[in-house]
This record gives C-alpha cells, sequence and structure tokens, in this order.
C-alpha cells in the first residue's frame, strides 16, 4: 500500500517523516499522470501544486479553517489529501467534479471556477468571523495569472484595509494562467521571484550584528524595520506591503518544509499576510515541462508514456474555423485587430498573432477591459474582435452596454464555448450570453450552424462599424456542411413543406437537432418548415409572417429558456399580432451538472425525439392534428 493509499483525511499528514512526505508527493504525482490520463483533466496545473497543498494541509486544520482555491482546476491534490481517490470518473457524469464541489466535501467551501473572485470570497469570510467571533483561518490560494484580474485587486484593497483582521494570501506563482501571465504585475513577480539579497542581508544581519555587543541588537532592529525605500534595494516587495499586507518570500512552493515554515509564521501575524510561492506547472512530468505552451493545462484522454490520444482526433473545431477566417480577414482588413482574456491559444487567435503580432493584445483575466479597450480601439478606427469564452463574457456586461453599445461601437465579440460545455460543468456551460445580451440596444447575435455560416457571418460581423456584433459557437467538432433550401428575409430556410403544421426556428448548432425532429414528425404525418435565422438579435422582420402560417411555432437553442431567443420570438410575434402557440426547447433554468456534452443534452430534452414528442403532443393537445391520418407515439 503506498503512502496516499493510507491518507483518509488531512490529519493523516500529521504523523508523516520528511522523507515520508516526501514519498507521499511522489505517490500523488503518479496518481495524477495515471488517473488524468486515462479520464482527461486539468493536468499541469495540479502537477505543479503538490508540495503546496500538503503543507496547506499540514498548517491548516480543514474543513475549521476554510482552505479558498481560486479557479479550481488546481484542486486535485486538495481532494486526494480530503479522502476522494476515486478519479475513475473525473468530470464524467457519476464520478468526481474537476473543480471543488460543496457536494463532494466538507472541505470544498466554495465552487468559483472563474478566476480572480476567491479574495473577495475570502474578505467576506473573515469579517463574518469577526462579527461572528470566530477563531479559525481563512486561507484564500490564487494564482499569478489570476492576480491579473481587477476583481482580485478590488479585494486586496479591502483586505488590507483591516490590518488586525487575520487572513491569509497565497499566490501560487508559476508565471502562467493558460501560458505565461503577462502584463506589469507578472514584471513585478518576476523581480520578486529573482531578488533574495534582502532575506539574505536580514539573515546575516540576524547572525553577525546581534552578536555584536551593545550596539548590534538596535542596529538590527532598525535594518529590519527600515522603510520601504531602503528594502527594495533588496527586495522589491513594497507593492504588497504599500497596500498593508505583511510579504512573506518568496518561497519554494515545492519545498513542504519551507512552505509549512512559512505558513506558521503567517498564522502567528495577526492581520493580512501575502504568502509568495514559487512552483513550477507540470512538475515531475518532462511531456508537460516541454510544452511551453500551456504546460499541460488541460489534456483529453492520452497514453502516459508517449501522450498520443486514447480517442481519435477530433473533428474540425469550430475554434480552428474561427482562427483561420479571422487570419484570413486580417490579411485583407488591416484595420481588424483582436484581444482575448489569457486565452490567446484556446480561443483560436494563435495564426493571428502569428501573423499580425503588432494587432493582437491578451490583456489578461481582465474581461472587463477587454471590451472597453476594444471600445476605444473602435473609436480609434479600427475593428477590434474581442475572443473569449461565452461564460466569461459575463463578467463584462455593463461595459458590453455603457461603454460599447451606448457609444455605438463596431466591436465584434467571439464567444467560443457557448451552450452546453460538459466536462467542466455549471460555471463553464455558456447557457447565458443570449439572454443578457438581449437587452443591449443595438447588439447583433449571429448564431451559426455550420462552417460555412461561421466564416460567412464573421465577415458579415467585422463589417459593421456602427454597433457591437457577436458570434458564438460550442466546444465540439463542426460536423457535415447543412445547405438551405431557400431564404426568407434574413433567415435560411433548411426544411419546407406543403401546407405546414409547424414552424421550427433551429438556432445555431441544433439546426440538425431540428431537421431530425422535422423528420421523426413527418413520419406522424405533422408537416414543418425548419429555419435558421442566423441573425438571432434583432428577430428577423418576416419571421412573425411566416408563422402566422403554421398552427405552432417552436424555438430550439442551447441557451437558457429565460430571456433567450425563444422569449424574443414571443416578443415580436405578440407585438406583431400574431396568435400562434409558442414552444420553447433549450436550458433549464438551473445549473448544470459536469458530464459529455451529449448526455447533457439528452438529460434535459435537447434531442430529435423529445423535442418530436413533445411537438405531437402539444398539437394533439389542441386538436390540430387531425387533417390527415397521422401517428402517435
Amino acid at each position: 500500500m503506498t503512502i496516499l493509499e493510507r491518507i483518509r483525511g488531512p490529519r493523516d499528514l500529521e504523523a508523516l517523516s520528511e522523507a515520508q512526505l516526501g514519498e507521499l508527493a511522489k505517490d500523488i504525482r503518479e496518481f495524477l499522470i495515471r488517473a488524468v490520463a486515462r479520464t482527461g483533466g486539468h493536468l499541469g496545473p495540479n502537477l505543479g501544486v503538490v508540495e503546496l497543498t500538503i503543507a496547506l494541509h499540514r498548517a491548516f486544520d480543514s474543513p475549521a479553517d476554510r482552505i479558498l482555491w481560486d479557479t479550481g482546476h488546481q484542486s486535485y491534490v486538495h481532494k486526494l489529501l480530503t479522502g476522494r481517490q476515486d478519479f475513475s470518473e473525473l468530470r464524467g457524469r457519476e464520478g468526481l467534479s474537476g473543480y471543488p464541489s460543496r457536494e463532494e466535501s466538507a472541505h470544498d467551501v466554495i465552487e468559483n471556477s472563474h478566476a480572480s473572485t476567491v479574495l473577495g470570497w475570502a474578505d467576506g469570510l473573515a469579517k463574518a468571523d469577526e462579527v461572528r467571533g470566530r477563531g479559525d483561518h481563512v486561507v484564500a490560494v490564487i494564482g499569478d495569472g489570476a492576480l491579473t484580474g481587477g476583481m482580485a485587486w478590488e479585494a486586496l484593497n479591502n483586505i488590507a484595509a483591516a490590518r488586525d483582521r487575520p487572513l491569509i494570501v497565497v499566490v501560487n506563482d508559476n508565471e502562467r494562467s493558460y501560458a505565461r501571465t503577462i502584463g506589469g504585475l507578472a514584471d513585478h513577480l518576476a523581480t520578486l521571484r529573482t531578488t533574495d539579497g534582502y532575506e539574505r542581508f536580514l539573515a546575516w544581519g540576524k547572525e553577525v550584528l546581534q552578536q555584536t555587543p551593545v550596539i548590534g541588537q538596535p542596529l538590527y532592529e532598525s535594518l529590519h524595520g527600515a522603510k520601504k525605500g531602503f528594502k527594495d534595494a533588496f527586495a522589491p516587495q513594497g507593492m504588497f506591503e504599500d497596500l498593508g499586507l505583511k510579504y512573506v518570500g518568496p518561497v519554494d512552493g515545492h519545498d513542504i518544509a519551507a512552505v509549512e515554515s512559512a505558513l506558521h509564521r503567517a498564522k502567528r501575524f495577526h492581520g493580512p499576510v501575502l504568502v509568495h510561492c514559487i512552483t513550477e506547472k507540470g512538475r515531475g512530468y518532462p511531456p508537460a515541462l516541454l510544452d511551453e505552451y500551456d504546460r499541460f493545462h488541460t489534456v483529453g484522454a492520452m497514453d502516459p508514456l508517449t501522450c498520443a490520444p486514447l480517442v481519435p482526433a477530433e473533428a474540425l473545431s469550430w475554434t480552428s474555423v474561427f482562427g483561420d477566417e479571422i487570419a484570413a480577414i486580417g490579411a485583407r482588413r488591416p484595420d481588424v485587430v483582436a484581444l482575448t482574456a489569457a486565452m490567446l491559444h484556446p480561443v483560436g487567435l494563435t495564426k493571428f498573432a502569428q501573423a499580425f503580432p503588432d494587432r493582437v493584445w491578451d490583456v489578461g483575466i481582465a474581461e472587463q477591459h477587454a471590451a472597453v479597450c476594444a471600445a476605444g480601439l473602435a473609436t480609434g478606427g479600427l475593428h477590434p474582435v474581442v475572443a473569449v469564452y461565452a461564460t466569461f463574457l459575463n463578467r463584462a456586461f455593463d461595459q458590453v452596454l455603457m461603454d460599447v453599445a451606448l457609444h455605438q461601437c463596431g466591436v465584434t465579440f467571439v464567444l467560443d464555448r457557448a451552450g452546453v460545455t460538459g466536462p467542466d460543468g455549471p460555471s463553464h456551460n455558456g447557457v447565458w450570453d443570449m439572454s443578457v445580451l438581449q437587452v443591449v440596444p443595438g447588439l447583433r447575435i449571429a448564431a451559426p450552424r455550420d462552417p460555412d455560416e461561421l466564416r460567412a457571418q464573421l465577415r458579415e460581423a467585422v463589417d459593421v462599424d456602427d454597433a457591437p456584433t457577436v458570434i458564438r459557437f460550442p466546444k465540439a467538432s463542426v460536423g457535415e456542411r447543412i445547405g438551405a433550401v431557400g431564404r426568407i428575409g434574413g433567415m435560411d430556410v433548411l426544411h419546407r413543406a406543403d401546407d405546414p403544421d409547424v414552424l421550427l426556428v433551429a438556432v445555431g448548432v441544433l439546426a440538425p437537432v431540428c431537421l431530425g425532429a422535422a423528420g421523426l414528425l413527418a413520419g406522424r404525418g405533422i408537416r414543418c418548415t425548419v429555419v435558421d435565422p442566423r441573425w438571432v438579435k434583432p428577430v428577423d422582420a418576416h419571421l412573425a409572417p411566416l408563422a402566422e402560417r403554421h398552427r405552432l411555432v417552436a424555438v430550439v437553442e442551447d441557451n437558457s429558456r429565460a430571456g433567450g431567443v425563444g422569449w424574443a420570438v414571443g416578443r415580436a410575434l405578440r407585438e406583431a399580432g400574431v396568435d400562434v402557440p409558442l414552444r420553447t426547447f433549450g436550458i433549464p433554468e438551473r445549473f448544470l451538472a459536469h458530464g459529455k456534452r451529449a448526455e447533457v443534452l439528452a438529460d434535459i430534452g435537447l434531442t430529435p425525439v423529445e423535442i418530436a414528442g413533445r411537438i405531437s403532443a402539444a398539437l394533439a393537445t389542441r386538436g390540430t392534428a387531425g387533417r390527415t391520418e397521422r401517428g402517435t407515439e
């Protein structure tokens, strides 16, 4: 039995010797490489926090002491040390979440798998402890990449304001989020990593000056309490201490004893403390260390020895189609520029960046800044394309509304991972964008159904210079081209029938699902028209007259039913005085559990069989299914 197999909870760590702790770290890395290679998941971040996590659980008494993980994709080691060692279905429908989960364990306090929020949580919990008279510790673990987010600094400003309120911030500094951390903060942390003169000087002072009769001790204390300018000559840590945060570090994040010692020092200080730990993403796994792009941030199922994928390579992805097309547009349009928020490669901007390095900016984990900066770029005569995950645009709603739309700026937002993403769970499903953005005046939203439409609608979007546009697509392969059999207004007709009963409005990638449902309904004698609106906001003016020629309208979307495209279609029908029954198929108003995308879609009824059955039942209930002989379930 390995040492890891004997760990059932954090208290089992207390009796381990230094040698046994080293063996445990080795066991954990071997376990992670085997387990994550089998299922896929966040490998590199977890390999980098093994010793740090062990030290945290030895220094603090979780769950009484609350250990909070920013983003949470680096919590696999935390799970292993808190009794969760069955990784056989990691991120699968019946398995462990890839992030902290309160349903799984009392040791998981928050489930914030969006970056830069943990310090706000910690500030709130520490204030609650103060009000309630609790003496437990609050520890927030945040990466250097997440410190590029403005929310982190808003929280630090508040944390530092109460200098007698104990709260420990652990900076896991591996120089990366997905890729390398960029910006002024990254430069500052790099300086701290490479400057240890101040600590060496103090160590010398303690050893030598204190042995000097009469003047030694007073001189050492004076030097130890020297002003910022003197200290910065040795270690420029003043940025944190100027805020009112005691700074401890830099500490080797792979030295358990050193990290534990630093944490115990932080515990003894009755006020906010920042412990700066230097770690290496992908530690202990040579293939990850050789990957200069993201150090195996996320991997699919693979052979752990060769790193060869265990499943066939995914067909052409939506991201790659976008990446090729935006690079082609950039070659024709020197005014087109690109921005992203710490995700240059995941959102498909690699080719654009290689071809036009002076026309692309990674602003860090700062979606709000990306939107406002884009407004400035547009006002300056350029057409910015802001590429982010759909779920992360939620953070920049105010900026989209008040900076981009109010000023009628020609900015194109490209939303990757729209709709159900699956394994990454509730926080990463991009199922709110078409609801949230419905209220933005002048904004247009496109939902392409196939790669040709993505290319065409992206070109249409960057041609709009007096209003914001949005293009959204999922985390999936693009599938086959779906040709149109006609066009009505700006809508593509994908299927038509004589004397139709049902108008199926197919939003984006759910066009194949709608065509499948139409085929099933035809077998029951129910005739359908299937249209792809292409631009789902605003609702095409030709939709209401078309709906009037049908007995039922059904809108199928991979977005929340609350306030989504179905809601907008219903409003357009009412305003046009068209009294046709409407059914909306979409995401229910709840957070969806992790699982494969197809499984999640099936669970919520977004399948041809479910849609056809519910439409058939709706028609039968209204007595409209009897013009000809029709089948029933």
